[in-house]
């Protein structure tokens, strides 16, 4: 629990193609927002292509900021044979990523969840925008 309450952003990407989205947010008393779509075999493609690039599946979360009641950032990938979970305090900015005693490790999971929650954001806007003719 951060020290805003239960807030939380989760995406998840099934092998099927289902892209889960959920956003709990305090704001205004906002409620949660969930999401749900399917991405084609080339959007999933370029998904694992840029997880592999990122190099994650190389990284070890043993020395990052642990979770704190700021909160915390979890990322769990399943990319073919390989399965790898970090979890780390949550990161405000670049500040923070050299800060900690693996910059260059937590460098790279930063800028991969930047990326994928890019994605993500992208995805559910186009598909829940777009109007059908």
């Amino acid at each position: 629990m951060g020290k805003f309450g239960h807030e939380f952003l989760e995406f998840e990407f099934r092998p099927d193609g289902k892209l889960r989205y959920a956003n709990n947010s305090n704001y205004k008393n906002d409620t949660m927002i969930k999401k749900e779509v399917y991405i084609g075999p080339l959007m999933m493609q370029e998904l694992k292509r840029i997880i592999a690039d990122s190099e994650i599946m190389k990284e070890d979360d043993g020395n990052w900021p642990q979770p704190d009641r700021v909160g915390r950032q979890e990322l769990e990938v399943v990319l073919g044979n390989e399965h790898i979970s970090f979890t780390t305090a949550k990161i405000g900015s670049l500040v923070d990523v050299q800060d900690s005693n693996d910059s260059e490790g937590l460098r790279v999971f930063y800028y991969l969840i930047q990326d994928l929650k890019c994605l993500v954001f992208s995805l559910i806007a186009l598909h829940f925008k777009i109007k059908p003719i």
